[in-house]
């Protein structure tokens, strides 16, 4: 079977993580580089470990590659701003997994197929990817006017680049709750529990409704969407049944559906109870395999 070759930049956790998703997944994909800047990293070791390809010269390696077609930004903000040009200039696309929101905001359940022919696509963040949707199936039910989202993930499971960028997070977040999830007015909050043992990612989305709406057909929007995340993230799961609650809110008496979510881990490599990790790295294996099934229908299409 033909597949589409890929790399990840990035050897940390989340590159890692993302690297055993695309081994065990016979998809689209055919992981041919991980590329780091530490030689002694523990998962350059695990892709040697693997049979994969590895270099400590980070996306120099990649650049020398003409047959990498995709290619998996798993470093910072900061370091994207540069890849994302080099990347675009030898015509390879750029799964943007850090906040540098350089390319569109990218959903695999709402939008993914809006944007098959851009170079560079963002995932926003792990509260992005397991929020924006539900608002979304309110809003495709009845227009949300405010949407709060607040994502909770254990301590343990927020690295030193995530504590680095919250600022990032949180306007990143907020702003894909607006321009994908459709709320008109949107804001992000991020809690880091410390408690042991750790917690599992939850989510509480409270989203605020100006008129009159049809509960059941909301309640069904939203199920279903969830039914479709956990698709690709197995461990993405409603904790009950979203409601409607009448609130106080600085427009009068308003009713709010509220929703809350959990998302759990597939344990590659992550620990389970880091589902906000998970939920980033099923996400844009999910993006990538969908890009490179396109890139291999394009390619029939002209022969």
């Amino acid at each position: 079977m033909t597949k589409v070759k890929v790399a990840i930049l990035g050897s940390g956790n989340i590159g890692t993580d993302l690297m055993y998703k695309i081994l065990k997944s016979d998809g689209n994909m055919e992981l041919t580089l991980v590329a780091g800047i530490d030689q002694n990293s523990e998962g350059l070791a695990r892709a040697r470990e693997k049979g994969i390809a590895t270099s400590h010269h980070g996306i120099d390696a990649i650049l020398e590659d003409s047959e990498i077609k995709i290619v998996f930004d798993a470093t910072s903000a900061k370091a994207h701003k540069l890849n994302a040009q080099a990347l675009r200039e030898q015509g390879k696309l750029a799964v943007d997994m850090t906040p540098a929101a350089i390319g569109p905001f990218v959903v695999p359940t709402v939008n993914l197929h809006d944007h098959l022919e851009a170079m560079n696509v963002n995932l926003i963040s792990c509260g992005g990817q397991a929020t924006t949707p539900l608002v979304h199936a309110v809003n495709r039910v009845v227009p949300v006017h405010y949407a709060e989202v607040i994502a909770t993930a254990a301590s343990l499971s927020i690295g030193p680049g995530t504590r680095q960028n919250v600022d990032e997070f949180v306007r990143t977040t907020a702003n894909a709750v607006q321009q994908i999830g459709g709320a008109k007015i949107a804001r992000a909050i991020p809690v880091f529990n410390p408690a042991e043992p750790p917690i599992n990612m939850t989510n509480s989305v409270y989203a605020v409704i100006k008129e009159e709406f049809d509960e059941a057909a909301v309640i069904k929007s939203v199920q279903s969407i969830a039914a479709e995340i956990s698709s690709y993230v197995p461990g993405y799961r409603l904790k009950g049944t979203p409601f409607v609650d009448y609130r106080e809110t600085p427009w009068g008496r308003l009713p709010t559906v509220v929703i809350m979510n959990e998302v759990i881990g597939a344990g590659d490599f992550f620990p389970t109870y880091a589902g906000n990790l998970d939920i980033m790295t099923a996400s844009a294996y999910r993006v990538g395999d969908v890009y490179a099934g396109h890139f291999l229908s394009a390619k029939e299409v002209t022969r």
